[in-house]
């Protein structure tokens, strides 16, 4: 009953959307989760339920008359469950795990999320911070924030901004050592370095065209992304930042920026979560507020 219940539910949603895709947002799901109820219903009613072309997808006659009755049967159920059901009343307590790099971390997700929090006692946010990727199966991770690409098929991610890279110095420090011109004479000068906690050793820098260049000998090291920008304040090397560190700094002159014409292609921000069902109300609240938070 439960399933049936489900793929009706998913079923309105798509019936109300301009596509299966649109379905999937609302729902957070991915497309074929979508695909897969439509289909399920399809055979077991044995009609179709919707016009397929290479334009999208339409209501059959049929699709038509089995939404409208479809509506007023979930409605019910939900209605019925949330007069007698405990649980409904406290859907959204429990634990909800994020895993963030710093950057977001430190201030703008707990701001971001605070009146959500307040809103629904017993919900709790327990927020891991690290520049490493976790591994939301293995860590029970909920919800991640990560910038670059996520190739995985086991999670629902949105883009939900880009992210620039910037070279900056200290003005004291150009004034002692001068601007470099190219990318071998940045090389040669001092540098800043973050640790890869995977690999134990210092990131590489990101470049226009794909290049990277190893940080070799740099004149800081650190597995902290505030300390870091720290260093390059106060003129100890040449680094680079991310966006949300750098950007304030460079409009109030604080830092300079450097070889802005080899600057990368900006990174995406993705908000993800893993496949796994059901997807409990706790997690799709927080999901659907850092979506709407990090845009």
């Amino acid at each position: 009953m439960s399933n049936r219940l489900e793929a009706l539910r998913v079923f309105c949603t798509a019936a109300d959307a301009a596509n299966f895709r649109e379905a999937a947002v609302r729902l957070s799901v991915s497309p074929q989760v979508v695909t897969r109820a439509v289909r399920e219903l399809e055979e077991e009613l044995g009609e179709p339920l919707f016009h397929r072309s290479t334009r999208g997808v339409q209501l059959t006659d049929f699709g038509r008359q089995l939404a409208e009755r479809a509506r007023t049967a979930v409605v019910g159920v939900d209605a019925l469950f949330h007069r007698t059901d405990r649980r409904a009343l406290s859907q959204h307590a429990g634990t909800v795990r994020v895993t963030a790099p710093n950057v977001f971390g430190r201030r703008l997700i707990p701001q971001a999320l605070a009146p959500v929090l307040a809103a629904h006692p017993g919900l709790v946010l327990d927020l891991r911070l690290s520049e490493q990727h976790a591994d939301v199966v293995d860590q029970q991770i909920d919800i991640g924030v990560r910038a670059g690409p996520i190739r995985d098929a086991r999670f629902v991610a949105r883009t939900v901004a880009k992210m620039r890279l910037y070279v900056v110095a200290a003005p004291s420090l150009v004034a002692r050592t001068g601007m470099p011109k190219t990318l071998d004479a940045l090389a040669s000068l001092p540098l800043t370095a973050l640790i890869d906690q995977s690999s134990g050793r210092p990131w590489s820098w990101f470049f226009s065209k794909g290049r990277q260049m190893p940080v070799v000998s740099p004149a800081f090291v650190t597995n902290d992304v505030d300390a870091e920008c720290a260093a390059v304040l106060a003129g100890i090397g040449f680094g680079q930042l991310v966006g949300p560190l750098a950007e304030p700094l460079l409009q109030s002159g604080a830092l300079v920026p450097v070889l802005e014409a080899e600057a990368p292609e900006p990174w995406p921000i993705h908000v993800y979560r893993s496949q796994r069902a059901p997807v409990p109300a706790r997690v799709r609240l927080v999901y659907d507020e850092l979506v709407r938070a990090l845009r």
